[in-house]
């Protein structure tokens, strides 16, 4: 199986969109004009991907984790999508989801079948899966350890870029909608796909290696990891149809940050 697909689903402009001066096209293109394609000769590389490497992006080892422990390493970490021209989007992790593998009824590789949609899901720890839901939104996942094991990023806090980031949001948003909060640019797994514009073909990307997107940790934090006492556990989001899978609680996120996207006052309490 090909490491990386070249097509991409994206969505057709509305006619509001047109009206207002607003084409989502024109807003992508200075994102990723050949991020579907191959690097071409000449093409400036990240400062990342240099031979003494950069200390705050986060490798393999960090993925190469059980499924529940990455989900909550993901907390407080930064992650940056860097475009053609440079420009980088930035934003910490603040809310996730994880998807055990087969035993999990709510995961997309329940009872272990690995299909041509979910195949990341079954690749080597730090493998992105993107997948649509309602046709048009996308969400960006990562795998961990564990067979069909992988993490949902469910929400992250805008730290740098907000500007193109409230661009992309508002260009796939009707007309007269009121405009968006700085928290809630990403306080959504859909959201934050589309304002850190991760498209389709990231599927089966590396994060670990992949120039275009990655994680680090935040330097104003450090190495060490997010106090437990401020790590919520709940249950997940959206999945109430899979019997008592549907109240395990598989979702993390930061105690009291504005931009987790839904707050379970019970499992504060109890947490």
């Amino acid at each position: 199986m090909s490491g990386r697909k070249r097509t991409q689903i994206s969505a057709p402009e509305t006619e509001d969109q047109v009206k207002r001066g607003v084409s989502l096209r024109q807003v992508r293109s200075t994102v990723h004009d050949h991020e579907c394609g191959d690097v071409k000769p000449g093409t400036v590389k990240s400062q990342y991907f240099s031979k003494e490497g950069d200390p705050q992006r986060l490798g393999e080892e960090f993925f190469n984790q059980p499924c529940i422990s990455l989900a909550k390493a993901f907390l407080g970490k930064v992650l940056v999508r860097r475009s053609a021209d440079g420009t980088e989007l930035r934003g910490r992790v603040v809310e996730t989801e994880a998807y055990l593998g087969g035993k999990d009824k709510a995961s997309h590789s329940a009872g272990g079948k690995c299909t041509e949609r979910n195949t990341a899901m079954f690749m080597k720890p730090g493998t992105i899966y993107v997948y649509p839901i309602y046709g048009i939104y996308l969400c960006m996942n990562v795998s961990s350890q564990g067979e069909g094991a992988a993490v949902l990023l469910r929400a992250l806090e805008p730290l740098h870029g907000l500007p193109l980031m409230r661009q992309l949001r508002t260009a796939r948003r009707r007309e007269g909608a009121r405009p968006l909060k700085d928290k809630e640019l990403c306080n959504g797994p859909s959201k934050l796909c589309q304002a850190l514009d991760i498209p389709r073909c990231f599927d089966r990307r590396d994060l670990a290696s992949e120039p275009e997107v990655w994680l680090e940790r935040d330097p104003q934090i450090g190495p060490q990891e997010p106090d437990l006492k401020e790590v919520v556990s709940a249950s997940r989001i959206g999945i109430d149809s899979h019997g008592e899978w549907a109240t395990k609680p598989l979702r993390f996120y930061l105690r009291g940050h504005h931009c987790v996207s839904v707050v379970d006052e019970q499992a504060e309490t109890e947490s």
